[in-house]
């Protein structure tokens, strides 16, 4: 059987962007990873950087509606096979090239320079022996069927289901298999999955592609992306999805990604009720929002859960060595906040006091060369801070040479390259303001650093389970955590207290998690005085807090 993506017809049909995406998904199924379309300007050539067996491949990829393609793609890929240092490069076309370039490529053989074709006689090919599925690292994990099966369950008996489950626990990989195994049953039912964002829309796509047999399309529909046809699965923003419901479009089930999303009123909300009749399910490792709309009351309550503490007892996430500093502590003020009730926001003012970039970079350094193979992210309050702790980094250390920064101002192109060398360890320490709070897959962190960074609980657990993956010889994930909102103090107790309940029953784990505050005077006194952690964890800057005097500690 031919995969559908790779037809002739698919691929003239799809133009330039559909080539590029079919051999993005053909890339999967042949067994690459860290596959990322990196075409646009300054690309230096390429259209794609993939990584198989350790080996850094690049792709040009050059569509003809008709014709043949000439010797422009060759020098192209050549350029790009220098710039990006990489061991292979590959030529893809939908028809043929020229007399001339195969000229070319066969002269640039001559020296030394491979360059493989891969026209559309190739691709046919292709498509027709790789496997049917993308060939998976692991099997499901028992708690993964545990939440398909649940899910499943749900949406037979009641049509809806929610599924929360932290970061790293693999939250798409199971709303991946409940899709999968729904067009297997039934090969003709319309999926449609909404996200709230451009960016990570088109992330869901691809990671659905795993779950999804070969001869099933998907379809990218955004304000950029207008797919001819809306068979198999179509992965929208929620805007997009909206337009087409409203003309008559009819899904058999829906899935919400980042479903604290959904609001009482609003896109998704209406959303909702126009596909009445279809299946809905949500999927979520932050089920809290900010307004306290509860979102069991669109997909009723869990039908399975798992949070960062369990999944880390139970070896499923990374252990942690997490230390807090917050040696900056105003001790001359602690007596006058002991006896006054203060909103979190003066507490905050008037207690913490923030230590200097120099210092903290003296820190990281520390647990940098306490970490085997270390892979770090500095997460900071904004672009400006990003930058200038990258520049820092840079001249700081010579192993922090090409420290770089990682934020919403760059262009994707830059983003998707900085991944890839981040992947590959080119890049050593990436400073970031918030693009990995989700839909980011990086494994390979071992080493996570919070500089003066949001108290919003939601996106600590975010941040937090991006360096939570396992990934070979990790031990622990290593967090340095500068304090400067009494609220993350909250939160990490909150998160110690529940660990140490867990990781009793898993006394068999090679690694334990250590939570600690480098200076544990603090320690006690923030233990004293935050006995309600979670409540705390989520209290408004206005909330104010009268906490008792902490004798035998002043």
């Amino acid at each position: 059987m031919s995969a559908a993506f790779l037809t002739a017809a698919e691929l003239r049909d799809g133009g330039p962007g559909g080539l590029t995406k079919a051999l993005e998904r053909a890339l999967w199924h042949l067994g690459f990873h860290d596959v990322r379309v990196i075409d646009g300007a300054h690309d230096h050539g390429a259209d794609l950087l993939a990584v198989r067996d350790r080996e850094q491949w690049v792709f040009q990829s050059k569509w003809k509606a008709h014709g043949t393609a000439d010797h422009a793609g060759v020098d192209d890929l050549e350029r790009a096979r220098t710039h990006y240092r990489a061991d292979k490069a590959v030529l893809v076309t939908n028809t043929n090239i020229t007399a001339s370039a195969e000229a070319r490529r066969r002269a640039l053989a001559g020296i030394g320079v491979d360059i493989t074709l891969w026209h559309g006689a190739t691709l046919d090919a292709i498509g027709q022996r790789m496997p049917d599925h993308v060939p998976a690292s692991y099997a499901l994990r028992p708690y993964q069927e545990r939440a398909v099966a649940a899910i499943e369950r749900d949406l037979d008996a009641e049509g809806t289901a929610l599924l929360v489950l932290a970061t790293g626990l693999g939250k798409t990989v199971v709303g991946g298999e409940v899709i999968g195994n729904l067009l297997v049953s039934c090969p003709d039912a319309r999926v449609l999955v909404v996200a709230h964002m451009r960016d990570l829309v088109g992330q869901l796509e691809k990671a659905l592609w795993r779950h999804l047999p070969k001869s099933v399309p998907t379809r990218l529909l955004t304000g950029e992306s207008k797919p001819r046809a809306l068979d198999g699965v179509v992965v929208a923003t929620v805007e997009s999805a909206l337009s087409v419901v409203r003309a008559g479009y009819e899904p058999d089930l829906i899935m919400i990604d980042e479903t604290h999303h959904v609001a009482e009123t609003g896109r998704f909300a209406e959303l909702l009720d126009l596909c009445g009749t279809a299946g809905r399910f949500g999927v979520t490792a932050t089920p809290w929002r900010g307004d306290k709309f509860d979102i069991t009351a669109r997909f009723g309550h869990p039908s399975f859960k798992m949070g960062i503490a369990e999944g880390m007892a139970a070896g499923y996430l990374s252990a942690v060595d997490y230390k807090l500093y917050a040696d900056g502590v105003d001790w001359d003020a602690v007596q006058d906040i002991s006896r006054h009730g203060y909103s979190i926001k003066d507490l905050n003012r008037r207690l913490f006091l923030p230590q200097r970039d120099e210092e903290i970079v003296e820190h990281l350094r520390t647990a940098w060369r306490e970490t085997a193979e270390p892979r770090a992210i500095v997460f900071c309050q904004t672009i400006e801070h990003a930058e200038h702790m990258a520049n820092l980094l840079a001249v700081a250390d010579p192993a922090w040479t090409n420290a770089s920064h990682l934020h919403s101002g760059l262009s994707k192109r830059h983003r998707e390259v900085l991944l890839n060398e981040f992947r590959l360890g080119r890049v050593p320490v990436i400073t970031c303001v918030d693009v990995f709070n989700e839909g980011v897959d990086v494994p390979d962190v071992n080493l996570i650093a919070f500089l003066r960074v949001t108290h919003s609980r939601r996106i600590f657990v975010q941040q937090l389970g991006r360096g939570l993956r396992l990934s070979p010889g990790k031990k622990a994930l290593k967090v340095l955590d500068f304090v400067t909102d009494i609220r993350r103090a909250a939160a990490v107790l909150n998160l110690r207290r529940t660990l140490e309940a867990e990781e009793s029953e898993h006394l068999e784990l090679p690694h334990v998690s250590r939570i600690e505050f480098q200076d544990e005077t603090v320690g006690s006194l923030m233990d004293m005085w935050i006995q309600d952690a979670a409540d705390l964890e989520t209290a408004a800057d206005e909330v104010r807090l009268q906490f008792p005097l902490p004798k035998g500690i002043l």
